[in-house]
C-alpha cells in the first residue's frame, strides 16, 4: 500500500468513527491536516467506494474473500449411489483406526 492509500484509509476511518459523512473534500482535509501528501485521485476514489459500500460492513467482513463460501460435492460416477457410499467410507475409517492400535503389539506397561 502506498502512503496515499493508507492516509485516505485512516482518514475515512476517522470520519466514520466521528459520524461525519465521508466525502472526498473531508478526506482531503484530514489528510492535509496530518501533513500527508497524496495524489489528488485518492480521496475521490475512497469517497466513491464509501458511497457504494458501507464502511462498517468492510470492517466486519475483513478477510472473508468477498463472498460466502459454497461447498460443492463431486457427483459419484455410479449415479444415485452417493448417499450409500459416504457411510461405507466412514465405516472403513473406523475399522482402520482400530486395527492401527494393535498392529505392532507393543505395550509399555506389559
Amino acid at each position: 500500500m502506498s502512503v496515499g492509500e493508507l492516509g485516505c484509509t485512516y482518514a475515512a476511518l476517522l470520519l466514520f468513527d466521528d459520524g461525519i459523512p465521508i466525502t472526498s473534500e473531508k478526506i482531503a482535509t484530514v489528510v492535509k491536516a496530518a501533513n500527508i501528501s497524496v495524489e489528488s485521485y485518492w480521496p475521490s476514489l475512497f469517497a466513491k467506494l464509501f458511497e457504494k459500500r458501507d464502511i462498517e460492513d468492510l470492517i466486519l467482513n475483513v478477510g472473508t474473500g468477498g463472498g460466502p463460501a459454497v461447498a460443492v460435492a463431486a457427483a459419484p460416477a455410479g449415479g444415485g449411489g452417493g448417499a450409500a457410499a459416504a457411510p461405507a467410507a466412514a465405516e472403513k475409517k473406523e475399522e482402520t483406526k482400530e486395527e492401527s492400535d494393535d498392529d505392532l503389539g507393543l505395550n509399555l506397561f506389559d
